[in-house]
């Protein structure tokens, strides 16, 4: 077992890394051309109708007042209901509701796994005779693992056949796309079986979670269990290198392009910021724009013409 606690150990740490310099490559991105579309949610009292602080008289002069409560009720509906898809495309919604909802409890199912681990590490027991925390941990872990892990392998099912059955959207999937979806579909199937056959209540999980934790012996787990274990740590690791990891651009895409709607004051970090753009030379392969001229210089002479 001590193969696949490492092997463990390394998927979730490149993980981890992986995912920490993309979230930090998007943040230290420059400025983006900004969608200027409405509502905003975080407008307060404008929000209902698509409006915005530039109604006011002299609006600079003015403090602006934001909503974070109507903001956080957004991206709780864009994120758990995927409201944007619901609205754009019903069809991929009745698949993709399911698989995202379904990779949901998968997390929680770990870190229920994972707090569980914790509790019998700081020696209290889990199991369906223990006391009241843990009896919880234990009886709460089984649904929710077990939905998670077929209610995702639904969707990833549902997004295939979408993905396969409509020409139009064949023309923009890639051989990746269909892999990455038959991973899933791979991986929670094995998982389902290999739980119901050898560890119906988790309790052998709960134990390599806390085994790879402190670093010491893993109780044998036996070869179904074996190939889960290796099959989820791969796909933790597979998840932050490709472009599964939307749900990290996601944020930076909403809260830096499609609400940003702090406006451009003089002196402001904002200002310091598009001047250092304007400064940058320009790479255009176009004859209309020259060559190694600074963007600020590009757009005196657009201006001019």
């Amino acid at each position: 077992m001590l193969g696949i606690q490492i092997l463990t150990l390394i998927c979730v740490l490149v993980a981890v890394i992986a995912m920490a310099a993309k979230a930090l490559r998007y943040a230290t991105a420059p400025e983006h051309m900004r969608w200027e579309l409405y509502p905003v949610p975080h407008e307060k009292g404008r929000a209902e109708y698509g409006g915005s602080y530039l109604e006011e008289l002299n609006w600079w002069t003015k403090p602006r007042h934001k909503d974070t409560l109507n903001e956080l009720k957004e991206m709780a509906a864009e994120v758990l209901l995927l409201k944007g898809v619901y609205h754009h495309n019903r069809r991929v919604w009745i698949s993709s509701l399911p698989f995202h909802g379904g990779l949901y409890l998968c997390i929680g199912w770990l870190l229920l796994l994972l707090t569980g681990a914790i509790l019998q590490m700081a020696g209290i027991p889990v199991s369906s005779d223990s006391g009241s925390i843990g009896r919880l941990v234990h009886y709460v872990t089984i649904p929710v693992g077990y939905a998670g892990l077929v209610v995702s392998g639904l969707g990833a099912i549902g997004l295939l056949v979408w993905r396969s059955s409509s020409s139009d959207q064949r023309k923009f999937t890639s051989p990746i796309d269909y892999f990455n979806l038959m991973l899933f579909v791979v991986v929670s199937a094995w998982t389902v079986a290999a739980q119901a056959v050898s560890d119906p209540s988790f309790d052998l999980m709960r134990g390599y979670v806390g085994s790879t934790m402190s670093f010491s012996k893993a109780a044998e787990l036996g070869t179904m269990l074996s190939v889960e274990i290796a099959l989820i740590s791969l796909l933790i690791l597979w998840v932050p290198l490709t472009r599964m990891s939307h749900f990290v651009a996601k944020y930076f895409l909403y809260h830096s392009v499609r609400w940003n709607d702090m406006p451009n004051e003089r002196g402001s970090k904002l200002e310091k910021r598009l001047l250092e753009l304007l400064g940058k030379k320009v790479a255009w392969r176009g004859p209309h724009i020259q060559t190694g001229s600074a963007w600020g210089d590009v757009a005196k002479e657009m201006k001019n013409e």
